[in-house]
């Protein structure tokens, strides 16, 4: 019965190692223009390790504080890891008060052809709720990076314009490369220290974007959530996990 358990449970890391390769090559093949596919094939190389040693009884082999040290360790990484993770689902469907001062929307990256995806979602949040709220300014927050044709904030902005906001409704932040520099740099251009101001971003980056929010002055933000691509919210959930885990530190 053991040496059951163990064959399946050994099968089992194996075939969760081949689908971290799988998805990792399926999130590169985004051109999201980040390097984070990399860490799931870490993890493929973690489970196959833990695979193999399972069916090879490696794991018998160590001492036993060894054992107890790398057991420990897993706990405390899947209790951080849950509730991370339950704090993040926690302000995934932050929707806001109507009638806001501002909103601020995030950058994220831009081609010649126009805003990536995730950034659409962003921006047609921000749409919907202009059009709700005609009495609502939108700033527009975010620079250019190494692989982006021109500021963010530009091509955030002409998007908008495009889909019938009114460019007097519209400012332009185009100096921010970070989350943090998109709230403080935005926050210069809010006039009235008793505005009242949203923040629009995808549901997975939330959670963050208010404590960064709340660090940097605009304690009072509100979360207005948008969507995400389906298919890499399970990248974009564990790849904001080390983000929080970063940004607490």
């Amino acid at each position: 019965m053991a040496t059951l358990v163990r064959r399946i449970a050994g099968a089992l890391c194996i075939v969760l190692a081949a689908v971290c390769v799988c998805y990792s090559f399926a999130v590169r093949n985004t051109h999201s223009g980040t390097v984070f596919w990399i860490v799931w094939l870490a993890f493929a190389a973690l489970f196959a390790v833990l695979g193999f040693g399972v069916l090879f009884q490696w794991w018998a082999m160590l001492p036993r504080l060894v054992r107890g040290v790398a057991i420990a360790v897993a706990c405390v990484g899947l209790v951080a890891f849950g509730t991370v993770e339950g704090c993040i689902v926690s302000k995934m469907h932050a929707q806001g008060e109507p009638n806001l001062d501002y909103v601020v929307v995030l950058g994220a990256q831009v081609r010649k052809s126009g805003p990536s995806l995730v950034l659409r979602y962003r921006l047609d949040k921000a749409i919907e709720y202009l059009d709700a709220n005609p009495n609502t300014t939108c700033i527009v927050s975010g620079g250019k990076g190494p692989n982006e044709p021109f500021p963010e904030a530009q091509g955030m902005a002409d998007y908008l314009k495009e889909h019938g906001i009114d460019e007097q409704r519209i400012l332009e932040e185009p100096d921010s490369k970070t989350t943090e520099e998109n709230i403080v740099n935005s926050k210069k251009l809010i006039n009235d220290d008793d505005a009242s101001v949203g923040v629009i971003t995808n549901n997975f980056h939330m959670f963050r974007a208010l404590q960064i929010a709340d660090k940097y002055g605009l304690d009072n933000a509100q979360g207005i959530a948008a969507g995400s691509p389906p298919n890499m919210l399970v990248n974009n959930m564990v790849r904001e996990f080390f983000a929080e885990i970063k940004f607490l530190l």
